[in-house]
């Protein structure tokens, strides 16, 4: 491995040799990024995105369309935690290192949170219920969640990010968006950036991280996954749109499994295929989603990182110890959540005017019944009496329930009305 990480350097040198020849940068941003997928990331990072975050597009041009000759090609790092909750219980207990541990609920009805890397070999991923879980991984340990403790360090490693760039956009307890175009330790590579911050947080909370560094958000978020664990990658300007072509659509960022399935049977398997279609054949058949696909399959994303961005809905759920038949019996279940969801809203400040009821069967299909009103919503009362109504329409149950939510969106101030943009919340 120590000569091949040689070679490696030494390959990446003779390439920034040639660029003082005006060697093209396709030659240059397609050989490191194959470069990449081979070697020690640490070993070669520092040498291949000197040139690709440094450069500037030739001839004004790009793939965001005209630009001037001196615009700056963006700088975004998605940091990723490595299998979060479960590492966070392996570092605080020493005696679940190494083992297969799922986060979550062991019993029957329960759901796996988290899984940790040992686990995920047999085929164990977070979302799965338990007893799936159980049957594939014999040996499975089960720990109950902590969130007090996952929101504390995920605070203490937002704190280390804002040491390079006001520009931090939360997608979760486990991994952000950083726009470090102009940052506030004046590096002026990017790589090197998240390579700093990854041994930051490993230093600091004993924690992996993984990151993907390109110049706009879906690369980045894409690149992330390339070296994981514990790794990182760079998706360049030149190559971006390459890579994006030889993506399975079912990978994308934003293309969830009935989006896919969708795509599929439109005969649409990779991105090459996806950037095939027109703008007009995406937008009827996905809706508002289409010209963001249009973009994407193009390595085209011009969605900024927005730190004040806020969240879309508050939501609760529960699961259900016993299923339920009965209706009666479900209503009684959407009081409690109700309650939960307006009394967060009204500690907040705010309101809703679309509230919607989600129901999982016993056969883990589910549906989803929603409702917007002129007005926001102004209690517990209005959410539950809207909620009850919704459940009604599904009744009788094709199955019985085992889990019932309620979120409250469109979310406005309760003093101005003013819309607020809210990310997904779940209580």
């Amino acid at each position: 491995m120590r000569n091949f990480i040689t070679r490696t350097v030494r390959l990446v040198d003779r390439f920034e040799i040639q660029r003082g020849k005006r060697a093209s940068q396709r030659q240059l941003g397609q050989s490191a990024f194959n470069l990449l997928r081979h070697a020690e990331p640490v070993a070669i990072f520092r040498k291949t995105v000197m040139f690709s975050f440094r450069s500037k597009w030739k001839n004004g041009s790009s793939v965001f369309g005209t630009m001037n000759s001196t615009a700056q090609v963006r700088k975004i790092i998605h940091i990723d935690m490595d299998a979060f909750y479960a590492s966070v219980e392996q570092r605080d207990n020493p005696e679940l290192r190494g083992k297969p541990l799922a986060v979550g609920g062991a019993a029957a009805r329960g759901v796996v949170a988290a899984a940790s890397y040992e686990a995920r070999k047999f085929g164990v991923h977070s979302a799965m219920p338990s007893v799936t879980a159980v049957r594939r991984c014999p040996d499975l340990i089960f720990v109950k969640p902590r969130f007090e403790v996952y929101r504390a360090v995920s605070q203490q490693i937002r704190e280390i990010f804002a040491e390079y760039t006001p520009l931090i956009e939360p997608l979760s307890l486990d991994e952000a968006y950083l726009d470090v175009t102009e940052n506030l330790k004046g590096i002026p590579i990017a790589t090197e950036i998240a390579l700093e911050i990854r041994g930051r947080i490993k230093a600091e909370t004993g924690l992996n991280a993984s990151a993907g560094i390109s110049y706009n958000k879906f690369l980045a978020k894409m690149a992330s996954d390339l070296n994981k664990p514990n790794g990182q990658a760079v998706i360049t300007p030149k190559n971006g749109a390459a890579f994006v072509e030889q993506l399975a659509v079912k990978k994308f960022y934003g293309v969830g499994p009935v989006t896919a399935e969708k795509m599929h049977r439109l005969g649409i398997e990779m991105g090459a295929d996806l950037k095939a279609q027109s703008l007009a054949f995406l937008s009827q058949h996905f809706g508002k989603s289409g010209p963001y696909f249009y973009g994407v399959a193009r390595g085209i994303d011009n969605r900024e990182v927005r730190p004040d961005r806020v969240r879309k809905s508050v939501g609760a759920e529960d699961t259900f110890t016993q299923d339920i038949d009965d209706l009666d019996l479900a209503t009684g279940e959407l009081k409690p959540l109700a309650e939960k969801v307006w009394g967060y809203c009204e500690a907040k400040g705010f309101s809703g005017k679309t509230v919607t009821v989600k129901i999982k069967f016993s056969d883990f299909s589910q549906a989803t019944r929603s409702k917007t009103s002129i007005v926001p919503v102004r209690g517990s009362l209005d959410v539950l009496r809207i909620a009850t109504d919704l459940l009604a329409t599904v009744y009788p149950f094709k199955r019985s329930v085992r889990l019932l939510g309620v979120t409250l969106s469109s979310l406005t101030s309760d003093l101005t009305g003013r819309e607020q943009q809210q990310l997904d919340f779940s209580l």
